[in-house]
């Protein structure tokens, strides 16, 4: 008896050997399948995307707010390579079925008239149109996100383009180590920068690649959880799902920032001109046309 009990237990143990290795090989292969597919290869079959990532002035508690930066990128995912540009929310637009107006402003009276998601995917099309742009890919956070990653991450160091005044700190041009507090105000400021609000899109480029170069780190990638966290919790919309991030990232971590990420901004001039939405007179931006189909040209092609 003790012998045929013996041999009942041995055999049970071997089927529960067998199961469990069975499901170790499901999952080994499941996850290798997984991997597999978000193998940037595998997952933009184009061979590369265009993403608009922007940045909103709304507040929390808040649904609706104005398009406070927007960076338009092109990830060339064989030659690695991440080429930029970044738009002057005050850029002369015509909006349709209101006339001429700020960039910056369509956001704010789509989201008013359709919610904050609809509002946004309808300023992803005027941003394509006037561009021409094809937009693959879309994420917008509030500026509180970007402070809640620098934070996550530890801090970060940034190149600051021009020389800036914080309240009564200067931040002269150079390499900066800042907190998130910092970064959130560097990114804003464009008063005391010579260049205005495109010394603050600079600054604003500047950030972002310092929060890439120090994410991307071996020695953060403990962080990446809460780093994940600090995006979610502040992304205002997207149409990227986590699969499409993940890919993503995979497809950056060995670009370095200074040597394969070029960027550009479209340039214009500064004119008081008529704005039918405020309807009133309006320090606006009108890009350069010729210049701006050159940079697209040479940025955006696959």
């Amino acid at each position: 008896m003790r012998s045929n009990k013996h041999m009942e237990k041995k055999s049970k143990w071997k089927v529960i050997r067998k199961s469990f290795l069975v499901l170790i090989i499901f999952i080994v292969v499941g996850l290798g399948f997984a991997y597999y597919q978000i193998q940037p290869a595998q997952h933009f079959k184009a061979g590369s995307v265009n993403i608009l990532l922007m940045g909103s002035d709304q507040r929390p508690g808040q649904t609706i707010g104005h398009s406070d930066t927007m960076i338009l990128a092109h990830v060339d995912l064989s030659k690695h390579q991440v080429n930029a540009i970044s738009i002057p929310r005050d850029t002369r637009v015509r909006f349709a079925g209101y006339g001429y107006t700020k960039l910056t402003s369509v956001q704010y009276v789509l989201q008013s008239k359709n919610g904050t998601k609809l509002g946004i995917e309808e300023t992803v099309k005027v941003i394509s149109d006037f561009t021409g742009v094809r937009i693959d890919y879309y994420a917008e956070t509030n500026f509180q996100g970007i402070q809640s990653m620098v934070d996550a991450l530890g801090g970060i160091t940034m190149n600051v383009p021009e020389t800036v005044k914080i309240n009564s700190q200067v931040f002269n041009a150079g390499p900066h180590f800042v907190n998130g507090t910092t970064a959130l105000a560097i990114a804003r400021e464009r008063h005391s920068a010579a260049g205005g609000d495109y010394g603050r899109q600079m600054a604003q480029v500047e950030i972002l690649k310092g929060i890439a170069k120090e994410a991307l780190s071996p020695a953060n990638i403990p962080k990446f959880p809460s780093l994940v966290n600090s995006v979610s919790n502040y992304m205002l919309a997207t149409n990227m799902s986590t699969s499409d991030m993940a890919s993503l990232g995979l497809a950056v971590k060995n670009i370095d920032p200074n040597k394969q990420v070029n960027y550009k901004q479209l340039q214009g001039t500064q004119e008081s001109l008529y704005d039918d939405v405020l309807r009133a007179y309006n320090d606006e931006i009108v890009i350069d046309q010729q210049q701006m189909k050159k940079t697209i040209a040479e940025f955006f092609q696959d």
